[in-house]
């Protein structure tokens, strides 16, 4: 165990290497960068632009130097904790993030726990009672909730909170709370305001969730092993729990290493239709603008939480199922 656990964060190592040049490259294909897409908008808008004050700034940002250099610069600075510059924020990138991390990591918890909630006993409950009314209504729901778009999901439910409970529309506050230091009004505040992102992100998520966990437990539960277990005397309850449901469930602990950055990242296109303080927004912003560092470390600390959670599910899943080792070859 020890070993392939080294061994595996020897791997992660190059991995993430890989990823971050990966990362750095992407964002710096498209042509020009962060001052000549700043001096447009400027042009644009018929503003004067200084020459050498734009040159400056180049020199000053390091965005003259060659992509090796700037690649090398970045990534030391990554491993001193240093994530860099926002050119747009005029801030370092730490600073920018700030409270958006905060928030967006609330709203994805949130939503993970009521995509779990809802789910497994509704997934269960469908495979168990195959074909009565009851799976019916599930499948139902299910379909339905893949199909509707999550924007137009959100705008309903924006409609909804605010004529029939009077919530104010956007955000995940009110207003007179924001940038105020957290207290008892500001935190009841934004519970008011969490249920519509939530519902709205965990919609597909948990439609999706349902579908999985129904076909997958449908597909353990027709296996001799489950009547061999009944037929030794073992109760339905416990038929159920014991291997069927466990083997059911390994889809979903291999999905921890898409869940951890959902925690950080969001849902962008939803955050913007509900006017959400969170990073997927600034995120998209960033790389309109080419803000190459914001952009970069943001991209590079999602990787991270992936390669992570990708580990962490690799061990949940051994824990979880025997037929699955840490070790290769044939046994006897």
């Amino acid at each position: 165990m020890l070993i392939y656990i080294a061994r595996r964060i020897m791997i992660m190592i190059p991995t993430l290497l890989a990823i971050s040049f990966i990362i750095f490259t992407i964002i710096q294909l498209p042509p020009g960068d962060y001052l000549e897409t700043y001096v447009a908008e400027l042009q644009a808008q018929g503003e004067a632009v200084d020459p050498q004050k734009i040159e400056f700034l180049r020199q000053q940002y390091g965005l003259d130097r060659p992509f090796l250099e700037q690649y090398a610069v970045w990534v030391v600075g990554l491993l001193q904790g240093d994530y860099g510059y926002s050119f747009e924020y005029q801030l370092p990138v730490s600073e920018v993030v700030g409270d958006r991390v905060y928030l967006s990591m609330l709203v994805s918890f949130a939503t993970i726990i009521f995509t779990w909630v809802v789910a497994f006993p509704i997934g269960v409950y469908s495979a168990v009672r195959q074909y009565s009314l009851g799976d019916y209504v599930a499948s139902f729901i299910g379909f339905l909730g893949l199909a509707t778009p999550n924007f137009l999901l959100a705008l309903i439910l924006l409609y909804l909170a605010n004529t029939y409970f009077g919530t104010q529309i956007g955000g995940l506050m009110d207003d007179q709370y924001i940038d105020q230091p957290w207290s008892l009004g500001k935190t009841i505040s934004v519970l008011e305001h969490l249920w519509v992102p939530v519902v709205v992100i965990g919609t597909s998520g948990t439609a999706g969730m349902i579908r999985r966990l129904r076909a997958n437990l449908l597909d353990e539960l027709q296996k001799q092993y489950v009547t061999t277990a009944k037929a030794k005397g073992l109760s339905s309850g416990k038929a159920l729990f014991k291997y069927p449901l466990r083997i059911a469930l390994n889809p979903f602990i291999a999905d921890i290493g898409n869940i951890l950055p959902q925690i950080v990242s969001g849902a962008a296109i939803v955050s913007i239709v509900l006017g959400l303080p969170t990073t997927g927004p600034m995120l998209i912003r960033a790389l309109q603008s080419q803000d190459m560092y914001l952009a970069g470390s943001f991209l590079m600390f999602l990787s991270l939480l992936t390669v992570i959670g990708m580990f962490l599910s690799d061990l949940a899943l051994a824990a979880l199922d025997p037929r699955i080792r840490l070790e290769g070859g044939a046994t006897k």
